[in-house]
């Protein structure tokens, strides 16, 4: 391999994991005002899975309709400036960063060119690349969601998937605002999600949360495997529902509450940015928020990393190494 090429993980089918291979590819180059990465660790989200399988179907429509436009997956990045623009000034070679591709993917490379005003910070110096890189996508999309539905001290909040990459980031953003937190999760996660801060945790193996007694000021739905209509009942008189993952009946919901009122239904895709992980930086430093890691994969295994998240258990989220 010559110095213009890298190693990359790519799919030019949708499928099973067996579709993504390692290849050679071309190396980018930064325009003036990007920054080239050197990718040292990445993860394998849901929203990456998803991707890999056309699954839904409507994924086609922008992603490619009989196959990926786009073939290099990956969302979230944590690395070492390598090169930089002629117009860029916010980062110099050699500084850790850290961040969000948002819509776009490609972090399943040893290098990615990403403009410096796009979502990416400087890594904080208490935080290893493969703990920077889980700390964007679960928790811009958390951090999103909480600020739509106008989250106050004092009031008292389910998040339904706490243990996940987005669940496990709004226990502690919920916390670090002054909420009171009921988490929902599997047994295995019951101390994970209490380790995070959660006041109150309840075991859906035992117990059917849409069956309890309390009432929530907000109700957030990480893992698509609920609804409003499942969960209105539990909801304050001024309650809000907030789902990172709708059921089809939500975005009727959500019209119909834009439209008529009651309770508020809110949806839609995390909006990111760099302004939000500016904030994710800033709680990573004073130590309220922390990555959870469940486990590592080297590049080379991405088919197993993807084989893993594929079964829907992943306790917060599975890096990637990339570069040692």
């Amino acid at each position: 391999m010559n110095n213009t090429n890298m190693k990359a993980a790519v799919y030019t089918r949708y499928g099973s994991p067996e579709v993504l291979r390692i290849a050679h590819v071309a190396r980018p180059e930064p325009k003036d005002n990007e920054v080239l990465i050197r990718i040292h660790a990445t993860t394998v989200t849901s929203g990456d899975v998803r991707m890999r399988k056309a699954d839904p179907f409507l994924i086609r429509f922008f992603s490619g309709l009989f196959k990926p436009k786009a073939p290099i997956l990956g969302h979230e990045v944590a690395g070492v400036v390598d090169s930089v623009g002629s117009k860029v000034t916010r980062f110099k070679v050699g500084e850790r960063v850290f961040g969000s591709t948002g819509m776009r993917s490609g972090t399943y490379a040893e290098y990615i060119c990403m403009a410096e005003d796009d979502a990416i910070a400087h890594t904080p110096d208490n935080v290893a690349h493969g703990e920077a890189a889980t700390l964007t996508v679960g928790a811009l999309t958390a951090l999103h969601f909480i600020q739509a539905v106008g989250l106050q001290r004092g009031e008292h909040i389910l998040i339904h998937g706490a243990s996940g990459s987005i669940g496990s980031a709004a226990v502690q953003l919920a916390k670090a605002m002054g909420a009171t937190v009921t988490a929902v999760c599997s047994t295995a996660n019951v101390e994970l999600v209490r380790g995070l801060g959660a006041d109150h945790v309840i075991d859906y193996r035992r117990t059917d949360f849409t069956k309890g007694g309390n009432t929530y000021d907000v109700i957030f739905s990480t893992v698509g495997h609920t609804s409003f209509t499942a969960c209105r009942h539990l909801l304050a008189p001024e309650g809000r529902y907030v789902t990172s993952s709708a059921a089809g009946s939500d975005y009727w919901h959500m019209i119909k509450s834009k439209l008529f009122g009651g309770h508020r239904v809110i949806g839609g895709i995390s909006a990111g940015g760099a302004e939000g992980i500016a904030q994710v930086r800033d709680l990573v430093q004073v130590g309220k928020l922390k990555a959870v890691v469940d486990r590592h994969f080297p590049l080379q295994r991405i088919a197993d990393a993807h084989r893993y998240v594929d079964q829907g258990h992943k306790r917060g989220n599975v890096v990637i190494d990339v570069a040692a």
